[in-house]
C-alpha cells in the first residue's frame, strides 16, 4: 500500500529510504551523492541557534488580553480600548542561567509579552520584579558578566556577584527583592509581572502620560524556600517549564489582571523619586493601580523551538498610542534587544511566523539571509519616490517615541529628586512590606548566599551594604555570616 504521506527532502522531493544510506555495494563506502543523507546530517549539525546571552532558559505559551476597563483617557493604543481582545505570546525565563540550567535557581524571572495588535506587534519586555540592578545601560554588560561564570574555571562565582553589587549601590533595591521570597517563585503561574520601565501613553487628543505596567497573578503569590528550590534543581530541573505546560494541557488556564500606574507628565519633574530610574518604584499611595483587563494563557506552543526559542521580543516594538521615556535602561534596550535577535536568528527574524505581525507589512528593507517575503517588483526600493511606494505618515504613526528634551547631548546621571537615594526604597520594602517571617527568611537567604562561596575580603562591604538598607537587617546578616548559621 502506498503511504499517502511519503517522506520528502526539504524541497519536497520524495525520499527513497528513511533507514539505509546509499553505498557502493553491500559492503562499500557511503556515496556522496546520497543527497538525502547529506541533507539530514547537515541539517542536524545546524539544529541549534546561539542561545540568548541573557534569559537563555525559559518557556512560554499563547493567550489573550481582554480589556475590561476604560483607559482610553490615557492612551489611544487600540489594544487597550474598552472590550478589545488581543492575541499574545509570553516567554518566562531566568536571567543568568544557560539553556540547561535549573528553573529554580535564585534569579529574577523574565516576563516578556508580545501583543499581536492590528497596528503591528507591541512587545512589553519585563521581569517579575518592578526594578532592576542598574539604571544606566553602560553597566548592563558588566552586571551580566558578574552574574555568569569565571573565564578561567567556567564556574559561577558569588564573589563576582557581591563585588559588583556592593560597588554599585543602586542595586540594593533589586538585590533585596532577589534575596527575599520572590527570588524563587513556586511556579511562573504564581508570580506577578512588571513592565518595570516607565513608558509613555498618548491619548487621542495628544495628551501624554507616564505609565508603569503591573501584571497581578490571579493564582496568588507563592514561592519556594531555598531548600525546596535546591532539591528541585537536582531532581526536576525543568520544573517551571513543565508546570506551565501541564496546567494549560489540563485546562487550568493561568491568568493575570493587568493594571497600570499613571503619572501626568507635568508631575514627573517634581516627583520625590526620579520616575525614570529603573531602580525605583512609584509609590502606589501616590499613583494607585488602575485596572485595564484580564490576560489569560490558553494555548501551549505546537513546536517549542519554532514558537518559543525563535520568539523575539524587543522594546523597540511600540505601536501608536504608546511611546518611550527618558528611562536610560529602556533606551539602551531599544537598540540592544533587536540587535541581539539579528545576531541570534538573523536579519529577517521578523518574518518567522511567531514574530510576524497580523497586519500588512510595507517596508523598504530587503535581502539578507533567509528572506522570503518581498514587495511587488513594481514597488520602488527607496524612499521618497514618485511611483506609489509606501511613505511614512506621522498622522498615522504619531510621534510617541518622542518627548520634550534639551538639544544638547550630554553624559550625565539622573537628576536627583527630593528623596532619591540608593537604599531608601529597599529599606521601606524590608520594614513596611515584609512581615517578621519574611524578614527572617530574607536574612537566611542572604546569609546562605554569602556563605556559599563569597570571598571574605568582601564581607565588610556586604555588611555595610545591608546596614544601609536597614540597620537591624545588616546586623542580623553579619551575625549570621560570622556565626556560621544560615
Amino acid at each position: 500500500m502506498t503511504n499517502p504521506r511519503p517522506t520528502t527532502t526539504a524541497v519536497g522531493i520524495p525520499v527513497a529510504s528513511d533507514n539505509e544510506s546509499l553505498t557502493a555495494g553491500t559492503q562499500g563506502p557511503i556515496l556522496l551523492h546520497d543527497h538525502y543523507l547529506i541533507e539530514k546530517l547537515a541539517q542536524f549539525n545546524r539544529e541549534r541557534v546561539p542561545e540568548r546571552v541573557v534569559h537563555a532558559k525559559g518557556g512560554g505559551a499563547f493567550g489573550e488580553l481582554v480589556v475590561t476597563n476604560d483607559v482610553s483617557a490615557y492612551t489611544a493604543a487600540k489594544l487597550f480600548q474598552p472590550g478589545a481582545r488581543t492575541e499574545s505570546l509570553v516567554r518566562f525565563s531566568t536571567v543568568a542561567g544557560e539553556q540547561g540550567s535549573p528553573d529554580t535557581w535564585r534569579d529574577p524571572r523574565g516576563f516578556a509579552v508580545k501583543f499581536y495588535t492590528e497596528d503591528g506587534n507591541y512587545d512589553l519586555v519585563g521581569n517579575n520584579t518592578p526594578v532592576f540592578f542598574v539604571k544606566d545601560p553602560i553597566k548592563f554588560p558588566d552586571f551580566i558578566h558578574s552574574q555568569k561564570r569565571l573565564p578561567g574555571s567556567g564556574l559561577r562565582d558569588h564573589t563576582m556577584q557581591w563585588d559588583f553589587w556592593t560597588l554599585r549601590p543602586e542595586s540594593a533595591h533589586q538585590v533585596t527583592w532577589l534575596m527575599g521570597d520572590r527570588g524563587i517563585p513556586r511556579t511562573w503561574r504564581h508570580m506577578d509581572g512588571f513592565g518595570s520601565h516607565t513608558y509613555q501613553w498618548v491619548n487621542a487628543g495628544g495628551e501624554r502620560f507616564w505609565v508603569k505596567y503591573h501584571f497581578k497573578t490571579n493564582q496568588g503569590i507563592e514561592f519556594l524556600t531555598q531548600a525546596e528550590a535546591d532539591r528541585l534543581a537536582g531532581t526536576d530541573p525543568d520544573y517551571h517549564r513543565a508546570d506551565l505546560h501541564d496546567a494549560i494541557e489540563r485546562g487550568e488556564f493561568p491568568s493575570w489582571t493587568l493594571k497600570v500606574q499613571i503619572m501626568p507628565v507635568a508631575e514627573a519633574e517634581g516627583y520625590r523619586f526620579n520616575p525614570f530610574d529603573l531602580t525605583k518604584v512609584w509609590s502606589q499611595r501616590d499613583y494607585p493601580l488602575i485596572e485595564v483587563g484580564t490576560w489569560t494563557l490558553n494555548r501551549n506552543p505546537r513546536n517549542f523551538f519554532a514558537e518559543i526559542e525563535q520568539a523575539a521580543f524587543a522594546p523597540s516594538n511600540i505601536v501608536p498610542g504608546i511611546g518611550l521615556s527618558p528611562d536610560k535602561m529602556l533606551l539602551g534596550r531599544v537598540f540592544s534587544y533587536a540587535d541581539a535577535h539579528r545576531y541570534r536568528i538573523g536579519a529577517n527574524h521578523a518574518q518567522l511566523p511567531v514574530n510576524a505581525p497580523k497586519n500588512e507589512v510595507n517596508s523598504y528593507s530587503q535581502d539578507g539571509a533567509m528572506r522570503y517575503s518581498f514587495n511587488d517588483p513594481g514597488t520602488p526600493v527607496y524612499a521618497p519616490n514618485s511611483f506609489g511606494g509606501p511613505h511614512a505618515d506621522p498622522r498615522v504613526a504619531g510621534d510617541e517615541g518622542r518627548w520634550e528634551f534639551g538639544t544638547e547631548a550630554v553624559r550625565a546621571g539622573y537628576v536627583r529628586h527630593a528623596e532619591d537615594d540608593d537604599f531608601g526604597q529597599a529599606g521601606t520594602l524590608v520594614r513596611e512590606v515584609l512581615d517578621d517571617a519574611a524578614r527572617e527568611r530574607l536574612v537566611g537567604n542572604i546569609v546562605g548566599h554569602i556563605r556559599g562561596g563569597t570571598s571574605e575580603a568582601l564581607y565588610d562591604r556586604i555588611f555595610e551594604y545591608w546596614s544601609n538598607v536597614d540597620t537591624d537587617l545588616g546586623k542580623k546578616v553579619e551575625e549570621g555570616v560570622r556565626s556560621g548559621r544560615s
